[in-house]
């Protein structure tokens, strides 16, 4: 059975990894990759979401431990990687070009890529720009990083189903300043002001941890309370999301989705899901 024995349908059980290591990209970044399940099994990659959101140990329970060879790593600026909430050197194309680093650091020629939410987003860039390192795209929550998608979370659209959570999201940022909510909070998260910081970054990450799922879940929002993890989180979600994921047209994952037609490839989205519409 994949079942956890825990209520959580369809996940293995807890694993720990077998191995784990520190990869040097350019600098000044070093990227934590960590390996579980099955050492001679099938590779998959997880790319995990936000930008900024870090690996969890849940993220290897979506793969038989006996089949798969599960490789996890934490994208730059976050998690264990270091620096911490560095924005330095940190686009989309340099977490591609991770990708193939630690591709080619663990001897693998070619993997399944799995992502959700931002994780699908660099998963399409990944596998459009090498297809042939990609076995299959396993892809949750899809997201394009279109200024539509952006605007109708973070500007006007989500706040008419969490009215409650867009009043908290609102707070930090001046009344004049609410005509773009993405440059206001991108301008706060990368000011001077520590203090300032660290309250937008909270109060960023609280909003997202509150609409990202149909029923409220109050562990996961716990998560903006701790300094660490909203800080990564919101300054490289904002970083990316104000520079349109560093795309060199609005829709260019979908006109390029030509390259990875003949790859095999699974989308799973909810109908509900107002994060990644």
């Amino acid at each position: 059975s994949a079942s956890g024995g825990d209520g959580e349908r369809g996940l293995y059980p807890e694993i720990e990894p077998f191995s784990t290591g520190r990869l040097k990209v350019d600098s000044p970044h070093e990227l934590y990759y960590e390996q579980s399940g099955n050492p001679t099994g099938k590779p998959v990659v997880v790319l995990h979401g936000g930008p900024g959101g870090g690996c969890s140990p849940g993220m290897r329970r979506f793969f038989d431990p006996r089949v798969y060879r599960i490789i996890l790593f934490d994208q730059r600026g976050c998690g264990r990687s270091t620096p911490h909430a560095c924005l330095e050197g940190n686009d989309t194309w340099a977490l591609v070009a991770d990708i193939e680093r630690l591709r080619e650091h663990l001897g693998i020629e070619k993997w399944q890529v799995f992502g959700g939410s931002w994780g699908s987003t660099l998963s399409l860039a990944y596998a459009i720009s090498h297809p042939q390192r990609v076995t299959e795209l396993v892809l949750r929550g899809i997201f394009m990083l279109r200024k539509e998608e952006i605007s109708f979370f973070y500007q006007q659209g989500a706040s008419f189903i969490f009215p409650d959570a867009w009043e908290d999201y609102l707070a930090p940022i001046p009344e004049a300043d609410r005509g773009d909510m993405l440059k206001a909070y991108h301008k706060l998260l990368t000011g001077n002001d520590p203090e300032a910081r660290l309250k937008a970054a909270a109060a960023w990450t609280r909003y997202e941890m509150t609409t990202c799922s149909l029923l409220r879940n109050q562990v996961r929002e716990t998560r903006a309370d701790n300094p660490s993890f909203s800080l990564a989180f919101a300054r490289i979600e904002s970083h990316y999301f104000i520079n349109g994921g560093f795309f060199p047209t609005d829709a260019w994952l979908l006109e390029n989705v030509h390259r990875i037609r003949h790859i095999p490839g699974v989308i799973v989205h909810g109908r509900y899901d107002l994060v990644t519409p």
